[in-house]
């Protein structure tokens, strides 16, 4: 009776418990986890979806997780990441962001207090669309931390509405528009020669 009793606390104490990833699997989805004086089986995390549409967030070595597992058994559990930890604190205070950030110091945010949206720390960002790309916006500015930026259209394109220029050069084909030149100027109604 006694040793029901046990196995039944026992199988009662594992149902959920907090525990720590030890390993983790990424191209089958799974992971370890070491509670106590025990360490799981490979088991699948839970994803905020997986149909579909899927979303993808691999846990961490180190990282703390709820363990669920079904009748108690720790090897049919599922992972519930992540809980903040000492080694692992928050990212943000804020009350209403939404914050990610990255090992490599990266960090995408979303912090509705002012409306700003940020991502920092990124080497490249690519926005790909099969039709087309809208920044509507009454500023759009690229900025470098280097001396030059380079902002290049290739494919070819058009430039639509009042453009206005300032603060350095501006060639075409070669040329620097505002140092250029014509040829064979005449008085009267006739043409100039091309630029020199």
């Amino acid at each position: 009776m006694n040793e029901h009793i046990s196995e039944i606390l026992r199988l009662l104490r594992n149902l959920i418990r907090i525990g720590t990833v030890s390993a983790v699997d990424a191209p089958n989805g799974r992971c370890r986890v070491r509670s106590g004086d025990n360490e799981t089986g490979w088991l699948p995390w839970l994803s905020a979806r997986a149909g579909r549409s899927r979303a993808w967030s691999a846990p961490s070595v180190g990282e703390q997780v709820l363990l669920l597992s079904l009748g108690g058994e720790l090897n049919t559990g599922f992972i519930l990441p992540g809980i903040f930890s000492d080694s692992h604190p928050a990212p943000s205070a804020s009350a209403d962001a939404l914050h990610w950030s990255f090992p490599d110091g990266a960090v995408i945010e979303y912090e509705p207090q002012n409306g700003a949206l940020k991502a920092s720390g990124i080497q490249s960002a690519t926005v790909q669309a099969a039709v087309s790309v809208l920044l509507d916006a009454p500023l759009v500015e690229c900025s470098a931390k280097l001396k030059t930026a380079t902002l290049e259209v290739t494919g070819g394109g058009t430039l639509q509405g009042n453009v206005t220029h300032s603060g350095g050069s501006l060639s075409s084909n070669g040329i620097v528009l505002h140092a250029h030149q014509h040829g064979g100027v005449k008085s009267g109604g006739d043409l100039s020669g091309g630029p020199q």
